[in-house]
Parts: structure tokens; sequence; C-alpha cells
């Protein structure tokens, strides 16, 4: 069974929310910059926007690198690499802009506010 820990950003506060069974279904096929309908999350009213995310180890998606598969870039800037120099080049790995069952983590933006706040439709998490 498929879990994605999603985060959800609404202006100025992320929430982190778990999809799993059914729920995390809804995301498998997405692309970065779909627009998900919230009740299919149990949060009716609301709109998001994937912006992003990460696989399970840890390596970030990619709006550029086209399918759900892994590839080796050569960056000038970005993606956890911020060159000391002028013209530093790296290569590295990043995850392409489909989700599928080897995301970990989905990062979305809230696009319309519904009438409850999401304080209310996500569940407090326990601090031990």
């Amino acid at each position: 069974m498929v879990e994605f820990k999603v985060v959800i950003n609404d202006k100025s506060k992320s929430y982190k929310y778990t999809a799993a069974g059914d729920v995390a279904n809804v995301f498998i096929g997405k692309k970065i910059g779909d627009e998900i309908d919230g009740t299919s999350l149990n949060m009716p009213d609301y709109k998001f926007t994937i912006t992003g995310g990460s696989d399970k180890d840890g390596f970030p998606m990619s709006k550029s690198i086209l399918g759900g598969r892994r590839a080796k870039v050569i960056l000038s800037k970005g993606f956890g690499f911020h060159p000391d120099k002028e013209g530093l080049r790296k290569k590295k790995s990043i995850r392409g802009n489909v989700i599928f069952q080897d995301i970990s983590q989905i990062n979305m933006r809230v696009t319309k506010a519904g009438p409850t706040p999401l304080d209310q439709l996500l569940p407090k998490e326990k601090k031990e």
C-alpha cells in the first residue's frame, strides 16, 4: 500500500498530512503543477496545486525532467546546489515531474481555500 507525506502550504503556515489508501491513489500519475480537488483529500471546497516533492532516497522532484525516472543532470544552480563561483556546475541526481510509488513526500500549495480553516480539518500531532 502506498503512503505519502503531504506538506500543505497555506500562505505563511505549513501543515503535515499523511495520505494512505484510496487518498494516496489520487496522487499517482499527477505531475508538478497539476491541480487537485480537496474533496478527494477529505477537505471540501479546497483546491491544491502540486509544487514539488522528493523520493524515498531524498532526491528532489524537478519540473524539467519528464516522467517519473531519476536522472543525472548538470546543474548550475538550484536543487540543493548553490555554487560559490560564477560558472561552476555540478552533476546531480534529481527525480522527474510525475508522482509514482517511489515518491515519499509531496509539497502542495492552497489555490482556493474553503470556509473551514485547515487547522480544524487536519488533526494535531501530539509531541511526546
